[in-house]
């Protein structure tokens, strides 16, 4: 009996020495995390008290989305959230790319003191959103892309400033599908209600390949510039397009802002394969999740969402058990990825690429 009782005490600790390497759903409130793409367009706090009872520091990031007015409420409240919850809450600012003065330098002048203006208050990155490539004309009605040489003035300001863009410059390659055909059900939701952003349906606008061309180039052109890629890049289709990328340009990493679930889809057909995407650049990879508080949910209703999203996210990456999604069919495994790659994708990484250390 003692000899047994010694094999099952040997047995039990080699378990526990086998897991200590990775982490469980019991850590999930213990280790720190940086979601590192939000929107925070309230001043509740709803948001940001739930972060900090799991654990997680918030990077807010401002939007060209509509005009210049939304953009100085989408700041004061970043500033507002930021005094608030100090070393808990950064923000990225923003532009209203306005093509009053394009083809002059009055145009990136303006836009420059529009920064400094914005910058002032501690932005940590400034935001280029997807209109450009996908909305914006000059008076010709053509396109302006993100490569677009009369830009480089803006571009060298911030590689002056030392600070990283944060880019989203394109969209999902189903995009450019029809709805029918897409892969994640939240790409063809999103199309069906906002069709000027559905592509399959504008033949004439600039095609996925214009896009991240232009990009890639804008990035080649800028070899000084330190750049965040949003939601994967625009190639969450593919870790093998996403790595030559990375590989390619040094200065590049992406979040990973509402394309987990592209992950977990190539995980269906091989999860050795994405794991080990994400093991290989672990320095590049930052955790994000899209989530935002538009002052439209109670506190408990906005508590469940993050929760639902953060630790179904969470469980992804640290476990191995079959998992199930609401944006696909099929069922999948975790990746269960080793504690340090985890620190890295949900904290250190964010740290280093926002400059954040000395701040938190």
């Amino acid at each position: 009996m003692k000899l047994r009782t010694v094999i099952l005490s040997l047995s039990t600790s080699l378990i526990v020495a086998c897991n200590s390497n990775y982490y469980s759903l019991r850590d999930f409130t213990s280790v720190p995390k940086i979601d590192s793409h939000v929107h925070i367009s309230s001043d509740n706090g709803f948001f940001e008290e739930q972060a900090i009872k799991d654990n997680f520091k918030l990077l807010t990031i401002n939007v060209d989305e509509s005009d210049s007015a939304s953009l100085e409420r989408q700041l004061q409240y970043a500033l507002k959230s930021k005094e608030k919850y100090p070393a808990s809450v950064f923000y990225a600012a923003s532009f209203h790319f306005d093509t009053l003065g394009w083809n002059t330098d009055d145009w990136s002048r303006k836009v420059i003191d529009h920064l400094k203006h914005d910058l002032a208050g501690g932005a940590v990155s400034v935001k280029f959103w997807k209109n450009i490539g996908m909305t914006v004309t000059d008076r010709n009605g053509k396109f302006i892309m993100t490569d677009d040489p009369k830009i480089k003035p803006v571009i060298d300001f911030l590689i002056s400033r030392s600070l990283p863009i944060t880019g989203h410059f394109g969209e999902p390659l189903n995009c450019w599908k029809p709805l029918n055909e897409m892969t994640v059900r939240g790409d063809s939701s999103y199309y069906a209600q906002n069709p000027q952003y559905h592509m399959f349906l504008h033949k004439e606008f600039p095609s996925y390949n214009d896009q991240i061309n232009a990009r890639d180039h804008m990035l080649a052109l800028n070899p000084n510039l330190k750049f965040v890629g949003c939601h994967l890049g625009s190639l969450e289709w593919n870790t093998d397009e996403l790595a030559k990328r990375l590989d390619k340009f040094p200065n590049m990493a992406v979040d990973m802002a509402a394309r987990i679930c592209h992950l977990e889809y190539q995980s269906i057909k091989d999860r050795e394969k994405v794991r080990n995407f994400c093991i290989k650049y672990q320095d590049r990879l930052l955790y994000g999740t899209d989530q935002g508080d538009y002052a439209n949910k109670n506190r408990e209703e906005l508590a469940r969402g993050l929760d639902e999203v953060w630790l179904s996210d969470w469980k992804y990456f640290t476990s191995q058990q079959e998992m199930t999604s609401v944006h696909f069919k099929g069922r999948f495994h975790g990746l269960q990825l080793p504690k340090d790659v985890v620190n890295k994708i949900y904290y250190s990484n964010a740290v280093r690429w926002y400059m954040l250390s000395g701040k938190i």
